[in-house]
């Protein structure tokens, strides 16, 4: 059994509550065996429901860690979650990435694209293999899809901050990179942004009340407009044990600082609406 070390800001919350199961679904699709086996939370309490981390570590079958360097010596690889707070990734990185283990960040990868070349540079020097993306990036409806001509992409969430990274990683999934420019209209209840790709175009619509769906036209002609209803959670899972495996990352990581280009520019539409802003 490999053992698998989560890193967290407090382990009682919604990803890590519910990657135990998905690892031993993809455990079982991929004939291998990984277990959670050892946390570390800089909060010993989730504000979210008051469990403690001893609470969450006897109730899934994992080890509390007095550090994070402990968490990294016990463990074969690491996750670093935190998923609804990447400002504090460069810092757990920074302790985690010289042990040299693979390593799975957790969306939204950094707060921002400076910050997010910075855990690059620390993973390069240390030599230590890792990536990071949106569980949107792995839905099965995007299989097949060829070159594209138009996209539109909607999804929710209960802020843009936190949840535009799963749009933005959509688009760069499809397109293979981020657009030259963008711009953001307001929308009924939330915000339209306009990607200008040069020989193609998107719209991203960010409305808390919508579920993730694309609408997409093929370079041939083709068309497809579904929702997003696979489960891409388990087929991420499936995607970050097979990398654990290997070493081998699902996807160019050059990717993950184009997503993260376009969610900073983004941000930026967000709060300039109408404006065109230069990627």
């Amino acid at each position: 059994m490999k053992r698998i070390g989560f890193i967290d800001y407090y382990i009682s919350e919604w990803h890590a509550n519910n990657y135990p199961k998905w690892i031993a679904a993809a455990c079982e699709a991929l004939g291998v065996d990984y277990k959670v086996a050892y946390v570390w939370a800089e909060l010993d309490r989730s504000p979210i429901d008051n469990v403690t981390t001893a609470e969450w570590c006897e109730k899934y079958g994992a080890e509390q860690c007095a550090s994070i360097a402990e968490l990294c010596e016990r463990s074969d690889v690491v996750m670093i979650l935190a998923p609804s707070d990447p400002d504090r990734h460069l810092g757990y990185a920074r302790e985690a990435l010289p042990c040299g283990k693979p390593t799975y960040i957790d969306k939204t990868f950094a707060p921002d694209t400076a910050t997010a070349l910075e855990i690059f540079a620390c993973a390069e020097r240390h030599g230590t293999p890792f990536f990071s993306s949106s569980a949107l990036r792995f839905a099965e409806e995007f299989e097949g899809l060829g070159e594209l001509s138009s996209l539109t992409v909607t999804g929710g969430g209960s802020n843009l901050p936190e949840y535009s990274v799963h749009l933005c990683e959509i688009a760069v999934r499809l397109f293979g990179r981020a657009p030259q420019r963008l711009r953001a209209d307001r929308s009924e209840r939330g915000l339209e942004l306009s990607l200008d790709l040069g020989d193609a175009e998107a719209t991203l619509v960010y409305d808390p009340s919508l579920g993730y769906s694309i609408d997409a036209k093929g370079a041939d002609g083709s068309e497809r407009a579904c929702k997003l209803e696979s489960h891409f959670f388990r087929a991420m899972m499936r995607a970050i044990l097979s990398f654990y495996e290997t070493g081998k990352r699902p996807f160019d990581p050059e990717q993950t600082i184009e997503v993260m280009r376009l969610r900073d520019a983004a941000l930026a539409a967000a709060e300039s609406m109408g404006e065109w802003i230069a990627l």
